[in-house]
């Protein structure tokens, strides 16, 4: 059996393709880079992290974005007759007044490791733009058209356009093509696919919260008019009728459903396996209860799907609702590299799993200055837009232990660094060495930022040596806490327990749609040049780190 989330933590969006026996994922990353990991299986059950889209922080220009902007839904399809890998991309620039400021841009590749095109430059129609391949060589481009006017539903209709590769570019406007197969409201997420004689258009129906569902429809000709499946929605962890094309907003918490174990499921994408079997990955959310806030952000789940006779697509063994336990593909498992709990930064690159809010962790963090340690550079504080010296990696579970050896000789108080727990720039709890005039030399404290509200715990307030030191962060469901020593045993606790369920799309109220990270962070506020240097990083996530008074 295949368990449901196969992408814990930070994973939303997904879209799945397949190159002969080889399956590839892509989700959003809105404002960490690298951009657009893709994820590549053999058996649709084990994963790993194999390459990223965009790794060019100057040519994707992200910072001083706010939370949650960025790089919106990707679509990854491959192109069997050019041989080629296509991804399709938003960038969000703004959601100000709901006007959703979006620019949609298309790279290809042979290789999903890279070389990628340049950026060819779509249109800015909508969100969650994807492209279709057609069996005669014509291509299109399916998006949300956004709606701004008074009087109109919204968030709009679907639209379509004809992208030419010779020219690079839409030919003419995005044609109006579809409103939905429910009374949801909140359409996005469009794919377009051909089967048979039918072109079939999936998209995401209910807003990407607790009414979230996937939808399908069909028709015979590319530009329509397509039916929607009677039996819409076919995935979802809501399955009652609902009408919302009232409401725009997306969270709707009055879904909830206590009898599902996967929340928010919708923004589909399915493959077909070349045995006949199709599978389908949509995006998921674990919250907590009664709370609703999901910590890890929205998730990766697969589903087994069946055609009926009839050509349409439904859930394995009935029903709509989204389920935890899945029946594995009869495709041989293949065990693939799974990201390491220890890294000792011994291996003369970073590794492909950390991640930067804005920029590409490189350019702050070097693993070839000191051999086996990595150097983080200090730039601006952990609440900048801009340049934050922050190296982290995706939280994946409620239970866990992340431990660090730092080592740092602050000279100013305007310079720290340490241990980060981190939603967004306005939301993060930070164990941090810094220089202390009042203690006349190194300490550590705690500074959070709770919805931009900064607070330093001055109880926290310890001198400590300028050896090396050990830095700890616990989780354990909904308590989260820092420890410190000198050596890897004795570890002492510093501070409050904090809230875990606060760092979550629907607690923090400057950004959403993401998750929550772990890192590494240093900062400079003079010369942004003072830096530390941690020996390794250790996540040891599951482990019960059990709360101690």
């Amino acid at each position: 059996m295949i368990l449901n989330p196969i992408l814990p933590g930070f994973h939303p969006d997904p879209c799945i393709c397949r190159k002969g026996e080889d399956y590839y994922l892509a989700v959003s990353t809105f404002e960490w880079f690298p951009g657009i990991p893709i994820y590549h299986s053999r058996d649709l059950k084990n994963w790993e992290l194999y390459a990223h889209v965009l790794n060019d922080d100057e040519k994707v220009e992200l910072r001083k974005l706010p939370s949650a902007k960025g790089i919106w839904a990707p679509c990854l399809t491959y192109c069997e007759a050019e041989d080629m890998f296509y991804v399709v991309y938003g960038v969000m620039n703004s959601m100000n007044a709901r006007y959703f400021d979006v620019d949609n841009f298309l790279v290809k590749a042979k290789d999903l490791k890279g070389p990628w095109s340049e950026p060819v430059y779509l249109h800015s129609a909508g969100f969650d733009a994807s492209i279709f391949h057609d069996d005669d060589g014509r291509k299109y481009v399916v998006s949300l058209q956004w709606e701004t006017r008074e009087g109109y539903e919204k968030p709009g209709y679907i639209c379509i356009a004809e992208y030419s590769p010779q020219k690079k570019e839409i030919i003419g406007y995005p044609r109006l093509l579809w409103r939905g197969g429910t009374n949801r409201g909140c359409i996005e997420a469009p794919h377009l696919t051909k089967r048979g004689d039918y072109y079939y258009l999936m998209c995401a129906e209910g807003g990407t919260g607790y009414n979230h569902c996937v939808t399908m429809a069909r028709a015979k000709n590319v530009w329509g008019p397509y039916e929607g499946d009677p039996k819409n929605p076919i995935v979802t962890s809501a399955p009652n009728d609902s009408y919302e094309r009232d409401d725009p907003d997306h969270l709707k918490t009055k879904y909830f459903n206590p009898n599902s174990a996967l929340q928010k499921s919708g923004h589909g994408s399915y493959v077909d396996l070349p045995n006949g079997e199709t599978y389908l990955v949509h995006l998921c959310a674990r919250p907590f209860v009664p709370e609703l806030r999901c910590t890890l952000g929205r998730e990766t789940a697969i589903q087994k799907m069946e055609w009926t006779k009839t050509g349409w697509l439904r859930l394995a063994g009935g029903g709509n609702l989204a389920r935890i336990e899945v029946k594995e593909p009869s495709l041989p498992e293949v065990k693939l590299k799974e990201i390491p709990e220890y890294d000792d930064f011994d291996g003369g690159t970073l590794g492909n799993f950390y991640y930067a809010p804005r920029m590409m962790p490189q350019s702050f963090a070097d693993v070839s200055a000191r051999s086996g340690y990595v150097r983080i550079r200090g730039q601006e504080s952990g609440a900048s837009l801009n340049r934050v010296s922050l190296l982290a990696r995706k939280l994946t579970g409620l239970y866990g232990r992340i431990t660090t050896k730092m080592e740092f000789v602050p000279k100013v108080p305007q310079q720290s660094a340490g241990l980060i727990l981190y939603y967004d720039n306005m939301n993060y709890i930070n164990l941090r060495k810094y220089y202390s005039e009042t203690l006349g030399g190194s300490a550590i404290s705690i500074i959070q930022l709770e919805n931009g509200e900064k607070k330093e715990y001055l109880s926290t307030r310890t001198a400590v040596s300028d050896e090396p030191i050990y830095l700890r962060l616990g989780i354990c469901e909904r308590q989260t806490w820092f420890e410190w020593s000198y050596g890897p045993e004795g570890f002492q606790k510093i501070g409050p327990v904090f809230d875990t369920s606060k760092f979550s799309d629907e607690y923090c109220k400057y950004g959403e749609f993401t998750g929550t990270m772990a890192g590494l962070i240093c900062t400079d506020g003079i010369f942004r040049k003072r830096y530390a240097d941690f020996d390794f990083f250790e996540y040891l996530e599951g482990y019960y780190a059990v709360y101690r008074n």
